[in-house]
């Protein structure tokens, strides 16, 4: 599996000869000048998960892709006119070119008990990888690669800690960190890799775009 990151969740993934891209937001802009891109994952509407414009840009090099993700989403999506999307939802699978996503999770998780819980759906991909999107939700299954996140007003580093420790994959590498500076990310590179190592994680801190191989 090759995973290059964009920044902060929009990531591009190619398994198989086939190649996915997540949450294209507000944070990032280079997915939209990404050609040949099978699947296009969205776990959620917030926008540095979900930008429209930046949907149609990569429709319009991409004109064949499908879309894979949840009620929620692709009731904003209908209403831009975009077709080609999959509903796939917690418990469901949908398979594509012999890779196989599997939706874990219903809702974000919670910012403020004022504010409103969105609907949010985790993948399982490839067998592999677990990209959660933005909730510390258990898939409850063997975990290659954990795609874990690290900073935002959602979570605080001891649930990261502890929800890396649960899932207990063999690898792990730092998503939704668009929020930190250069100094708040680099502490986190330093800080996570000492305490993971002890539970036998290995901590891959992903150059931003460049392809790395997991």
């Amino acid at each position: 599996m090759k995973i290059t990151k964009f920044g902060h969740c929009c990531l591009l993934i190619e398994e198989n000869n086939v190649r996915i891209l997540t949450d294209p937001g507000t944070y990032t802009v280079k997915q939209n000048e990404i050609d040949n891109v099978d699947v296009l994952l969205i776990t959620h509407e917030h926008a540095d998960h979900y930008h429209i414009d930046s949907v149609r840009k990569i429709l319009e090099r991409n004109p064949e892709i499908t879309i894979i993700t949840n009620s929620s989403v692709y009731t904003l999506l209908e209403k831009e006119g975009v077709s080609s999307v999959k509903i796939v939802e917690d418990g469901q699978n949908y398979e594509y070119k012999g890779i196989t996503f599997r939706a874990i999770g219903k809702d974000h998780a919670v910012i403020y008990r004022e504010w409103p819980i969105v609907q949010n759906t985790g993948y399982f991909i490839g067998e592999r990888l677990f990209y959660p999107g933005d909730a510390f939700v258990e898939p409850k299954i063997p975990v290659d690669v954990l795609a874990l996140p690290i900073a935002g007003p959602w979570l605080k580093i001891s649930e990261v800690i502890d929800y890396a420790i649960a899932v207990s994959p063999k690898k792990t590498f730092p998503v939704h960190d668009g929020g930190l500076n250069p100094s708040g990310g680099g502490l986190m590179n330093r800080m996570l890799p000492q305490i993971f190592s002890k539970q036998g994680i290995e901590y891959i801190a992903l150059p931003i775009e460049q392809e790395t191989e997991i």
